[in-house]
């Protein structure tokens, strides 16, 4: 199927009550990892990476990595810039051919919040992307750089930026958190419901890796349709990387195909939950 935008993938998950991952990645053998669990699965896939890593990867070498891999894929795949800080970076992202940037205005106050994604949204357009905005903070940091405190998201908020805004989709803060989780997270599905009832614009959870599986369907039963998954995916790929180090004899293009498998099965996993496998189209 090729490279897509993100709001037709959501779209079709809103049609089908079901969440699809948007996998965030660093390296080729992530990207591979990725695209061939999804297509091992028929499932439609969000690659990402977000502002913060670029640094290690950065976006003129890794961006079209991504974009080539989405369109060689047989199912769907979405290039997502996630958590863009600068808009100068989102427009890079755009130049390259991302389908979808989002816009982290979080911590600032909600009309500040709402001016920002109103510049992004106009500059996406431009290029037919998609955009996702976010309302609430998230405890931890996506590099996990900083301790951020929790801001719950109020669903009025939310409203009110999808409405002056119209992005495509929002993320919410609900008791979720950027990296690990130092306990088991305790989250406030009220929030998720309220929103719904009030706004219909698809629905997003950062900080997915270590939720539940049962809260994880449980979100996307009340509206939650992308689902960001990073800090999983990089354990698993290093884990495999270490397993395969402690072998006696080791080979570089074998250490970067257990790179590969391990992004795999991470990915797999989630999309099982997510139950978006057999979801593809074309």
């Amino acid at each position: 199927m090729s490279l897509v935008s993100m709001s037709t993938i959501l779209s079709r998950a809103e049609q089908g009550n079901y969440g699809v991952g948007a996998f965030s990645v660093a390296n080729m053998e992530m990207i591979m990892g990725a695209i061939q669990a999804a297509e091992e699965c028929s499932s439609p896939i969000i690659l990402q990476v977000a502002e913060v890593r670029l640094p290690y990867s950065p976006l003129a070498l890794l961006g079209p990595m991504m974009l080539a891999a989405a369109k060689e894929a047989s199912v769907p795949v979405a290039v997502h810039f996630d958590h863009g800080l600068s808009i100068e970076v989102i427009k890079e992202a755009l130049e390259l051919g991302f389908t979808s940037v989002m816009m982290d205005a979080s911590h600032l106050p909600i009309d500040q919040n709402i001016e920002m994604v109103k510049k992004v949204k106009k500059l996406a357009d431009n290029y037919g992307a998609s955009v996702e905005a976010e309302v609430g903070q998230l405890g931890g940091s996506e590099d996990g750089s900083t301790d951020l405190e929790m801001f719950f998201s109020d669903p009025k908020e939310v409203k009110q930026l999808y409405e002056q805004t119209g992005v495509d989709a929002v993320a919410l803060s609900i008791g979720n958190a950027h990296g690990l989780y130092k306990k088991e997270p305790k989250l406030k599905f009220s929030i998720l419901e309220e929103t719904k009832e009030i706004v219909q614009v698809p629905l997003v959870l950062h900080g997915g890796s270590g939720i539940s599986a049962e809260d994880f369907r449980h979100c996307i039963r009340l509206g939650i349709r992308k689902v960001n998954i990073a800090t999983a995916n990089f354990l698993s790929v290093e884990a495999a990387a270490r397993d395969y180090c402690r072998e006696d004899k080791r080979d570089y293009f074998k250490l970067s195909a257990s790179m590969v498998q391990g992004m795999k099965r991470n990915v797999i996993e989630h999309i099982n939950i997510f139950q978006s496998n057999d979801k593809a189209w074309r």
